[in-house]
């Protein structure tokens, strides 16, 4: 019996289940502060004989197992959750194996072992929505360097018709601060789900991330890209963004078909939280309890 935390930066998905994503039971928590949503979370969690917990945690986080902060979410623009212990609290509650990465890195994880990526060696998830994030899965493993990967805090060419500042705390005008929801909603004034008939927005947004996609394409060469997230909900983005990507490239490297090559979640809005129960199992794994 596995559990598993999705934490987004306005919601916690916490479930249980198993290796195959199969999902028992669920609860959906909202992210206010530490003090009021991780008790609602343990409390979930105490029903449950649990072997194992998996957390997909929004960002920045400390992956290093060799760090003293390994575990924490770190600078994160959610001040509350700034230097948060994330792993000691859960491991106060449960002495089980916890596996901790990313809530994108658990996405591309289960795209990779169950979804849209299944059989095959590579591919990228990359999250739009509340923030950006990306995960890349490599033969089988989660890329993982100095930290995880940070994608969506590219910097991108701004188009020459925007003269919005950029909402990332960080770079302003980062892909984040262009193209994540936040962004959108106080470019455009509304929320992209009201923004659906006005197609100067979905141009412009597949405008910024067509640029990322190049990028990320021409450095990691994946066999597939999974685009999903709130934002990629807006289905009416994926033409614009494979125009901008067709004139970027520019014939330079051989894609595939566009519409099969960058895609929607198999896994749908389950792909982060099967995710984290993988990563359940695969804490189980390294402490040799199976």
């Amino acid at each position: 019996m596995l559990g598993a935390i999705e934490a987004g930066g306005t919601k916690f998905i916490c479930a249980v289940g198993d290796k195959f994503g199969n999902i028992v039971d669920r609860i959906q928590i909202p992210t206010t502060i530490p003090e009021e949503t991780m008790p609602m979370v343990i409390n979930f969690f105490k029903g449950f004989d649990l072997d194992a917990i998996g957390i997909g945690s929004f960002g920045p986080i400390d992956v290093n197992k060799e760090s003293p902060t390994y575990g924490y979410i770190t600078s994160s623009p959610k001040t509350a959750w700034k230097n948060y212990p994330f792993i000691k609290e859960i491991k106060n509650a449960f002495e089980v194996p916890i596996g901790f990465n990313t809530d994108v890195n658990a996405a591309a994880l289960a795209e990779s072992t169950l979804g849209a990526a299944k059989g095959l060696d590579n591919c990228l998830y990359i999250t739009i929505g509340t923030g950006i994030g990306a995960g890349a899965c490599i033969q089988g493993k989660l890329l993982q360097g100095l930290s995880h990967p940070e994608m969506g805090h590219i910097l991108v060419k701004r188009h020459p018709n925007d003269v919005y500042k950029g909402k990332c705390p960080y770079h302003h005008d980062c892909l984040e601060g262009l193209a994540a929801g936040p962004g959108i909603e106080e470019r455009w004034g509304d929320k992209g789900i009201n923004l659906c008939e006005r197609g100067e927005v979905w141009d412009l947004e597949g405008y910024y991330i067509a640029q990322a996609l190049m990028q990320y394409i021409l450095i990691l060469s994946p066999q597939k890209i999974i685009l999903g997230g709130g934002v990629m909900n807006q289905k009416q983005v994926f033409p614009s963004i494979y125009k901008y990507l067709q004139e970027l490239m520019n014939q330079y490297v051989f894609l595939p078909e566009l519409s099969s090559y960058i895609v929607s979640p198999q896994l749908e809005d389950r792909a982060g939280i099967i995710g984290s129960l993988l990563l359940a199992y695969k804490a189980l794994q390294d402490e040799g309890q199976i």
